[in-house]
Order: C-alpha cells, then structure tokens, then sequence
C-alpha cells in the first residue's frame, strides 16, 4: 500500500497543474488528448489502468471499463473519505475498505454501494463491531467491542441488538438472553457483580413482569415485577442468616443504574451516500448525438439523459427517490424548516361519463344497488343468527333491458346481479346508522361516480360517490372468500368495540356480464376514511415496513392526493392523553382480531389537515415550537371520534439512516386535524403470499418485507404504529 501511494505522489508531482487532488478543477493539456484518442480505440468493455483528476476535484486511479472504475481502485473524496478496494461498474462491489476523515474505516464486504456481508467497522472512538452487514446496517451474528469496555456477542437487526445476545460489562455483570430493538427485551437473566442475579422477563431495558431476584446474600424476591411499585405484586423470601433490609426497587435505583447499554454510534455518511464525478472523455465528436457530457458532483447530468449512464444506478430505489426528492424540495432537508404543502386537488378521479369505457358497468352497478337496498323486509334485529353469515347466502337477480316484474326496464346490456349475505350487510348498515335513502342516494342518485385515476398495486379499481362519503372498490374472488369467511368475527367486533379503526363495509356484491364474455365483476362498498370539509394536506399509508416504502414521486409532483408511505413519514403524531390511552387499546384490539383471522398487508391510512395559522401566505408552513399554547385545543368529544376530525398535533422527526423507520424528534410542531384509520384487511396469508415471503426472503431481510406471518406482521405492524403515535405533553 505504501508503495503504491509513493507512486501516486510521484505521479502527481509530475503533473503540475493538477498538483493538489483536492484543488481546482483539472484542465485538461496534450499528454490527457493523446490518452483520450488512446481511449477512442479500445473495445467496449476492455479494463485498463488509468488516473483521473476529476472535475469536482476528487481523484481516482485503478483499473477502468467504460468511463466507469471496474476493477480494483482507489477512490479520494475532496471531504477526506477514501474507499480502497474493488468495483463494478462504478459501485463498490466486493472486498474493501472505507475510510472517512474522522478516523472512523469500515474493512469488508462491499454490495451495490452498501457495507453487505461480512465486515468490521471501527468509529472514531475506537468502538469496533466485527460481523455480518445488509445494506450499511449490521444485521445478523456481530460482536460489538466499545471503548468503555463492554462486549455485545449475539444477533443484530437494522444496525441495532434483536434476537438472543450476550452483553458484558466492563464491571463484570453481564446479561444473556433475549433483545429487541437495541434493549434487554424478552426472557433473560442479569448477573452482576456482587452475585446478584435476576431471572425473568424485560421490557425495554427493565425488568417487567414474573421474574425473580436473588441478593448475593441469598435472600429472594418471586413474583410480578414493574418500577412502579404499584405494579408490583412480589413475595420475599428472606435467608436464615439475613440482617439487611431488602427493597425490590434496590434492582432499578441500584444494581441497574450502573449498569447501562452503550449507545450505537453514529455514522455521519454511509458508504453508498458518496456520489461519483464521473469522468469522460474530453475529445468532442462532430456530431451533436455523442457530444459529450459530465455528471455533476452528485451524480446528475448537465445536459439531456445519456444512455450510457442510465445503466449505472448510483443509488437503490430508495435512496434514489430519497435523493430526487431532496433535490426538488430542499425545504423539507433541514430540522425546524417549514415544509411546501402540496398542490391540492379541488376533486379527486374522473367523473364516469356516457362513452367511458365503464359507464355501462356503473349503472349496473346503480341498478343493482338501488334494487338490493329498496327491497322491502323485515327490520333486521341486531342479534342474528348464525344462518345469515353463511358464504352460501346470496341472492341472484337478473336485469333484462326491457325490465322484469321485480327490476326496471334499462339502457345497459342484459346482467345478473347477486348479493352476498344481504340480510348481514343490511344490519352493518343499521349498526353504522346509514339511513337507506341516502345511502341510495349518493351511490345511486342523479350524479355519477368517479373512477379515480389508476388502480392500485392489487389491480382494483377504485370508484368515489358525488359526496365522497362512499369508496367502491373492484376486488378478486380470494378477498371475497376472506370476507365472507370472517364475516360473522368482522360483525361482533363492530358490536364489541364502538372505535375500532377497521374499514367499514357496507355492501358486497357481484356484476355478471351476458353474453359471450361472461365476465364477472366483484364489489365491496365501504366509507370513505376522507369524507370531510377539511383539505387533506398529506395523506400516509403505513405497515410498519421499509422495503420498497418509499413514493417515487419528486415533492414538485407530490398533490394533496398523492399516498405517501412509512419511509416518506417526516412527523411524529401527538394525541392528547385521553385519546392516546384509547388508540392504544383500539390498535391492540384490532391487530388481535386480524392476527386470529390470519389477515396480513393491512395499513393504517393517516390523512393530515394542517390548520390555517401554521400556513403562510406561500404556502409554507410555519414552526410553531414558540406558539402560545392557548391557541392549541385538544379534541373535542361533542365533533370528533377516534380516527375522524381528531385535532391534533405533528411533530417533525428527522432519520439519521435514510432506510430507518423512526426518526429523532426536532421539537418543531404543527396543529392538525387527523384522520385515520385500519384499512386492506382482505388479504389472507394465503399459498401466493407465503411464496412471496419466500422469494423474497432470499434477496432481502425478511423482516423488512409486507409478505410475513399474520402473527410478526400484527407484532410488527403495532410495534411501529405505536411508536409514531405518541402523548402530547
């Protein structure tokens, strides 16, 4: 290596008017035109030796293929960071190490821009972890040596302890057992010093729950442990010899005090964050085509998009739209800056016309509705049997154009109509207190539907009633099965629980076409989360997961209709204290019954009203960490209801990973009224998705995909939801 340098250095001093790598921008003179000419004449693809002083002033000298380093090289940054070792098509691919000006150097395995696979990482302190890395985070078997002294042994996930691990204290305690999220959490046992020991089960760092302590004197405490002594209901269990008074809160005021886990550090810049200044040739064609051009420092091109650097990705998908966005709008980059709300959208989707290629398709929707809904019965009592929820109970209705004695004559092609256990949905109905005239109303009345823009992932259509109070949506055979299957669950919980955040459905049904195409069509009817006078500035869709969780949309293009999601999330939501202790027992409640009907890809829709006197006059919002607080009112009983018109407020985080899900709070907060709710609780943990969770699981961490188990998919789902919502002081 030092060799190597010295070679470098002579090298340099050879070419005067490049004589500081981290100088001006090197002009190119007769010895760089002879080797861009030699350039010219090499195959495509050829790897070669080369040295190029870059425009931004970085400097790079390795091996070289197509404009890009491939190969091994050595690559300086103007701020100090060095990366030494292999690469591929301009990303750090293999074995190398990165260094940054701090002191701090990773030496391992590089992928795709990433610290991936086996490495060792020492900070500028001296802390050293040696072990396995996805994607810059450590994540796998790693073992962690601090300054301080202390040793982490065992299993990491997302940069932080999760899974079983061993922690050593300089002072000699140690703990084995289980982890979550950086913190003693689970089932384990603590050592100390003197002899002491605890046994038991933890929660965040502390002992909760049954456990029991021995004193290295002998005496014991069994029971149920907490640090609030309320909690706590232990028996002590005295040695024959004892002359010490024992207090149970000795455990946390004592023995733990000193025994704490080092914090993680902190990386300033990761490895795939450093962008190229890519070099080119400086010999001009004559023709306009392949005129060329360079990137500037961060890895955009002067000029038109080239073909030859579209196949180079700088950045994964996330960090890619991460970047174009902070590009765009740097508004949103920094702590405590006010944030450009979106363009807003006066109305959302495309009314369905005459001559849409769906009008037929709404007003046999219309029809059948207005028919299903009109239909004379009983008054349904709220006490049903269990007959009416059986899948079998459906009812077909067939609508000739010239009408029939039971339906009305119509423009629309012939078609059947069925209705899947109407006798229950009437009851939802009633139970959700829809009058049926209005009901009809707005789906069936003079003003048509609106088809919004573009189907979702899941390729339903999504249609909104005039008033916005009803979404109909387009869904498969499976989720009808899922729905018909749990209906009868789905019901007693609405009955149970008055503020369950669950979708509200309303209505199933199904449209066959006559004819040659027999095509069917399946709708459920369900309210719309956003039915309000309020403009919704921002709209988030949150599962509680990181891979592909990111909008790939710039901010310039991001509307007051746009969904957002888990890794877009810039705030954290403050509920008032009454209100916050109810959605956590309501999110509890809810993710229990989808885990028991073995539901999974739920979310929760959050939808973000930002009050006037945040707004300034450019549309900016405006910091409100010094606002008089008597300008802030919590929610009041008499105008709102958990998850509808809550007045609340936001408060901005800021990641110091781009890929992590929970950021640090700024302190900087804006007054809100929020919306929220549980919604896509149709999809089973079926054949197709355990294949998805087990195709991806090869190429990504399996506990950042949506595809999991019902059971780590609701633990997951709660653990992050209830970590973003948090009590206003």
């Amino acid at each position: 290596m030092k060799a190597w340098e010295a070679t470098i250095r002579k090298t340099q001093q050879a070419k005067k008017q490049a004589s500081n790598i981290f100088g001006s921008a090197h002009v190119a003179h007769v010895d760089d035109e002879e080797e861009t000419e030699q350039e010219d004449i090499l195959a495509a693809g050829e790897v070669y030796h080369a040295e190029r002083y870059l425009s931004n002033g970085d400097y790079y000298t390795g091996h070289w293929s197509d404009n890009f380093p491939h190969g091994f090289g050595k690559y300086w940054w103007t701020d100090g960071c060095i990366y030494v070792g292999e690469w591929c098509k301009g990303k750090t691919m293999g074995r190398g190490t990165f260094s940054w000006p701090t002191g701090a150097a990773y030496d391992g395995e590089f992928k795709g821009g990433y610290m991936d696979g086996e490495g060792t990482y020492t900070g500028p302190t001296g802390d050293t972890y040696r072990g396995q890395w996805v994607m810059n985070l450590k994540h796998g078997h790693g073992v962690k040596e601090y300054t301080n002294g202390d040793i982490y042994n065992g299993e990491w996930s997302r940069g932080l302890q999760e899974g079983n691990g061993e922690y050593k204290w300089k002072g000699g305690s140690y703990y084995i057992g289980e982890w979550s999220n950086g913190t003693m959490c689970g089932k384990g046992k603590i050592v100390f010093s003197d002899g002491s020991m605890y046994e038991g089960e933890w929660d965040e760092g502390l002992p909760k729950g049954t456990g029991s302590f021995r004193f290295s004197d002998g005496c014991e405490y069994n029971g149920k442990w907490n640090k609030d002594p309320d909690e706590q209901d232990l028996t002590l269990s005295p040695c024959d010899t004892c002359v010490v008074e024992h207090d149970s809160l000795q455990v946390y005021d004592v023995y733990l005090i000193d025994n704490v886990i080092s914090p993680q550090d902190k990386v300033t810049i990761l490895p795939s964050q450093k962008k190229l200044a890519i070099w080119r040739s400086s010999k001009v064609s004559e023709q306009p085509s392949n005129r060329p051009r360079r990137l500037s420092v961060d890895g955009r091109l002067d000029g038109n998009i080239d073909d030859e650097f579209i196949k180079m990705k700088m950045l994964d998908d996330n960090e890619r739209c991460m970047k174009t966005r902070d590009d765009a709008a740097s508004v949103l980059s920094s702590e405590g800056s006010p944030i450009r709300l979106p363009k807003v959208v006066k109305q959302q989707g495309e009314t369905i016309s005459k001559g849409h290629k769906n009008y037929e398709l709404m007003l046999n929707l219309q029809l059948g509705i207005r028919h299903s809904v009109g239909r004379p019965g009983p008054v349904p009592s709220l006490d049903l049997k269990s007959s009416a929820f059986n899948p079998k109970e459906k009812v077909w209705t067939r609508f000739p154009p010239e009408g029939s004695k039971h339906t009305p004559p119509h423009q629309s092609s012939e078609f059947r109509w069925k209705d899947y256990c109407p006798l229950v949905f009437r009851t939802l109905r009633m139970l959700f207190k829809v009058d049926a005239a209005d009901y009809m109303l707005s789906i069936c009345g003079n003003d048509a539907l609106r088809e919004l823009s573009s189907p979702g992932k899941s390729g339903s259509f999504f249609y909104l009633t005039h008033d916005d109070r009803y979404m109909i949506k387009t869904i498969k055979k499976t989720e009808v099965k899922a729905i018909l299957r749990m209906l009868s669950a789905y019901y007693n919980h609405f009955r149970s629980f008055e503020h369950t955040l669950l979708t509200k459905f309303y209505g199933l049904h199904c449209v066959k076409l006559t004819g040659a195409a027999q095509k069917k069509v399946r709708f459920i009817i369900m309210g719309n989360l956003f039915c309000t006078d309020c403009v919704i500035h921002r709209r988030f869709d949150l599962k509680g997961s990181s891979l592909g969780r990111l909008t790939d949309k710039p901010e310039s293009e991001i509307q007051s209709t746009t969904i957002l999601k888990d890794l877009d999330l810039k705030f954290m939501f403050r509920l008032d204290k009454n209100w916050i202790q109810e959605f956590r027992r309501q999110i509890d409640r809810d993710c229990d019954f989808l885990e028991q009907e073995r539901i999974m890809d739920y979310s929760l829709l959050v939808g973000l009203h930002f009050k006037e006197k945040n707004v300034s006059e450019s549309g900016t919002l405006i910091d409100n960490d010094s606002a008089d607080d008597s300008t802030y009112h919590v929610s009041d009983p008499g105008g709102s209801k958990l998850g509808i018109n809550m007045h609340a407020r936001v408060e901005r985080m800021e990641r110091k990973i781009e890929t992590e899900l929970i950021g640090d709070p700024t302190g900087v907060c804006y007054d809100v009224v929020m919306f929220f709710g549980i919604i896509d609780i149709l999809q089973d943990y079926d054949i197709t998705k355990k294949l998805e969770h087990a195709y991806k699981s090869f190429q990504y961490d399996p506990t950042l995909i949506s595809a999991v188990d019902p059971r780590q998919y609701s633990r997951r789902f709660r653990d992050f939801i209830l970590k973003v919502f948090i009590e206003d002081a």
